[in-house]
């Protein structure tokens, strides 16, 4: 299992995992960002800051499905 992890992350690095990597590293920062305003919104309106954390971790995680339902390997 490490070796496969490990070769997924070298080809994810070298840019040579996905068909379109601009597409992948516009899709995570897009996924951040979003995960990011929320989590500002939340503690701004009064959340305490681990409920804010939390809930914003969560909804960002699952957003991710969504983000990444159209992305093609090689």
């Amino acid at each position: 299992m490490w070796p496969l992890a490990r070769n997924s992350m070298s080809l994810f690095f070298q840019g040579k995992l996905f068909a379109d990597p601009l597409k992948v590293y516009r899709q995570i920062a897009l996924g951040a960002v979003l995960t990011a305003f929320l989590f500002v919104g939340l503690n701004q309106a009064g959340a305490p800051l681990l409920g804010a954390a939390a809930v914003a971790g969560f909804i960002g995680g699952v957003i991710q499905p969504f983000l990444f339902k159209n992305i093609r390997y090689r």
